[in-house]
């Protein structure tokens, strides 16, 4: 059986989604090469696309980064994490188009190679405004190209999910070389408070709200290790089995999350409430049955309760878990056993009894 990917699997979600992004971009551009033209009469056409570029770059960067805690603050934001990887792709786009401009610009008209043109260019002073700041950004352009070139089902199956995180978690190093780069280097020639200011403003937005999500998710994960703890105390003494106790491990190292008939169809029993959601070592789980077995996933791969998702057909909304291999495969299945009797569990299919060469009313005919 072979394994099929597609590049985008397009929905009306992701049209609405790329249609919001592409508007925001493009209007983005048009509102700051219009004002940097009216404020800066004399900027020449390249150094214009060069700022206009990396500044949209930039705050998009921004956006991104704060996608991430706005979700686990509050659920309405979810919508904006199914499709990071679209703005992640357009971010890197924009970024590749200003390093191009700077190369065209600065260092592709010496006998130097226009990469090594600029780590020599600057040499290296004592005073802040004579740091090399282009290092920065070339090293910062890198890793967006690696995370750009895996933001891909294919790169998260064959890289595994460990290190395909560790990968797209160098996103925050990228983000500390720009920091470098637009201090060492716009800031350095700016008179006017303007660029300082808004690039404070932003760091702190990101900061902030990165310490405020840490702090509401080692809250919830401390108090369901206090609520653990005192339910194994109380079944303690109370002499009962712990294996039949939420989040205590049995012997086969299983956990009793809940009866199979609390688990509605479809969604996960503890949904909407992520602070009750199943945990073990730290991690927290999903348990669905999705018209098939019970089965249970581990939402480690996003570090965000998966919990507080919904299995959509014989898919995850999570990102990187999305994919619809399951369901043509379980269509596949459905095609081929429609001439055999199904089982009394209702979860097999028994042998088919049917010749190849039946018609479909003979075979039909034959299961009644």
């Amino acid at each position: 059986m072979g394994v099929a990917y597609t590049s985008v699997q397009w929905n009306r979600q992701k049209k609405l989604y790329d249609f919001a992004l592409v508007s925001g971009v493009a209007g983005f551009l048009a509102v700051f090469a219009i004002t940097t033209k009216i404020f800066f009469p004399f900027i020449t056409d390249e150094i214009l696309i060069i700022r206009t570029f990396g500044v949209t770059a930039f705050v998009l960067l921004h956006f991104i980064l704060c996608i991430g805690p706005l979700c686990r603050l509050h659920p309405k934001f979810l919508p904006l994490l199914y499709n990071r990887r679209h703005a992640g792709v357009t971010m890197f786009l924009l970024a590749l188009i200003h390093a191009v401009m700077v190369i065209a610009t600065y260092h592709a008209g010496g006998d130097t190679n226009p990469i090594l043109s600029i780590f020599v260019s600057s040499p290296l002073t004592r005073s802040v405004t004579g740091v090399p700041f282009q290092p920065f950004g070339f090293f910062a352009l890198i890793i967006l190209f690696l995370m750009a070139a895996t933001s891909h089902d294919f790169w998260l199956a064959n890289l595994s999910a460990p290190v395909w995180k560790s990968l797209h978690m160098l996103v925050y190093a990228a983000y500390a070389l720009l920091v470098l780069h637009v201090t060492f280097g716009t800031l350095q020639g700016e008179t006017t408070p303007v660029y300082a200011g808004a690039m404070a403003v932003g760091l702190l937005t990101v900061l902030s709200l990165h310490i405020t999500a840490a702090r509401k998710e080692i809250a919830l994960d401390q108090e369901d290790n206090r609520s653990s703890r005192r339910e194994e105390a109380h079944y303690s003494k109370s002499e009962i089995d712990l294996s039949l106790v939420t989040s205590a491990a049995t012997e086969n190292e299983f956990i009793d999350a809940c009866a199979i008939g609390d688990i509605p169809e479809n969604r996960d029993p503890f949904a909407g409430h992520a602070n009750d959601a199943c945990t073990a070592n730290g991690s927290r789980f999903s348990n669905t049955t999705e018209k098939s077995p019970p089965s249970q996933m581990s939402a480690n791969i996003r570090t965000g309760p998966l919990a507080r998702g919904r299995l959509f057909p014989a898919a995850s909304p999570a990102p990187g878990m999305a994919t619809n291999m399951r369901r043509k495969r379980a269509h596949r299945r459905r095609r081929l056993s429609r001439k055999c009797r199904p089982s009394t569990c209702g979860w097999k299919t028994a042998a088919c009894s049917s010749t190849p060469n039946q018609t479909r009313r003979e075979r039909k005919s034959s299961l009644r």
